[in-house]
């Protein structure tokens, strides 16, 4: 019997998508998958994109990745740009 799965929202545990708010998806990188709440974030701030903590990254526990939205696509989703301390 196949278990349906909600997408993981990065930085909740264990709680899937909640209705109302926004989500760009991250692609690529150690937090692939993952939804990244951007509610309420202005256009500049997602054009920024996020560096995010991943702790299976390059740099082990504490290090970030950075994930951001392609020029074209300032909406999202957020892809990884790579890994920094």
């Amino acid at each position: 019997m196949e278990r349906e799965t909600q997408p993981r929202v990065y930085g909740w545990e264990p709680a899937g998508p909640t209705a109302g708010h926004e989500y760009a998806e991250l692609l690529g990188g150690p937090l692939d998958g993952q939804l990244l709440d951007v509610t309420g974030w202005t256009a500049a701030d997602r054009a920024g994109g996020a560096l995010l903590i991943a702790d299976f990254g390059l740099y082990g526990l504490g290090g970030r990745a950075d994930h951001a939205p392609d020029d074209d696509a300032a909406g999202g989703p957020f892809r990884w740009r790579g890994d920094t301390a």
